[in-house]
């Protein structure tokens, strides 16, 4: 790969993590937020009656977010081949079954539309039943997210190594997408083991090392020298 498209990828990539980045914050935070009333379903009912096009644009932000991941998936492996390509396989790997496991999740999310729906076939639940099944669906969309996002949290790992190991990206990022990775795990497990202590600040490090990798990549891109003998290295 020569070295114009080796930046075209990283610009790229930088692009791809604002945008995920930002379509992943409206929907899996802004939204739920304005729908959700943890504890009271006809509340929650009502919010995404009164909301149905904030709701579907909740989900179509999670569309375009997981569109972004795994075209993020290719970019990186090729990007980080060259330090380890078995390593970069492996992260690959580990982020299409997170990005997969999670859209399971999102289908909660959705169905939460054929339980208000008011169709024909529902007419034996009653109203209450039915704003309860709602809302349980919207935890369980939630609650799958959480519970499964390890094996994001463990490609993020793989890829903070490769990119701390790289020397044509900055070592900072690759400290960042480690703790970004690590957190992600902490909480998965915190969530399953011990659910007081699931923090939302665990998430934070992978919020910053997003941003700051989307930065760095549409500014600077990769050192192409340094790539250049990588590559020679590996080949």
């Amino acid at each position: 790969m020569n070295s114009a498209s080796v930046q075209r990828y990283a610009r790229s990539g930088g692009v791809l993590l604002l945008v995920s980045l930002v379509a992943g914050g409206f929907g899996e935070l802004y939204v739920p937020t304005k729908l959700l009333v943890s504890a009271d379903p006809g509340a929650t009912a009502r919010n995404i009656a009164a909301s149905a096009s904030l709701f579907r644009l909740g989900f179509a932000g999670y569309l375009v977010e997981a569109i972004c991941d795994v075209a993020l998936t290719l970019i990186f492996y090729v990007l980080l081949k060259p330090v380890s390509k078995n390593l970069a396989l492996l992260a690959a790997f580990y982020g299409l079954v997170g990005t997969a496991v999670f859209a399971f999740g999102e289908l909660f999310y959705f169905s939460t539309s054929l339980v208000l729906g008011g169709a024909e076939y529902l007419k034996s639940f009653s109203p209450d039943q039915l704003q309860t099944l709602a809302l349980l669906a919207l935890k369980v969309s939630g609650l799958s997210g959480g519970i499964l996002m390890v094996f994001g949290g463990v490609g993020s790992l793989v890829l903070g190594y490769l990119i701390l190991h790289s020397e044509y990206l900055p070592r900072f990022l690759g400290v960042l997408w480690g703790l970004g990775g690590l957190g992600f795990v902490v909480r998965n497990f915190a969530l399953v083991l011990a659910p007081a202590y699931a923090f939302d600040w665990l998430l934070l490090p992978m919020t910053l090392a997003m941003l700051a990798g989307a930065l760095w990549l549409i500014v600077r891109g990769v050192n192409l020298d340094k790539w250049a003998d990588r590559g020679a290295a590996g080949d």
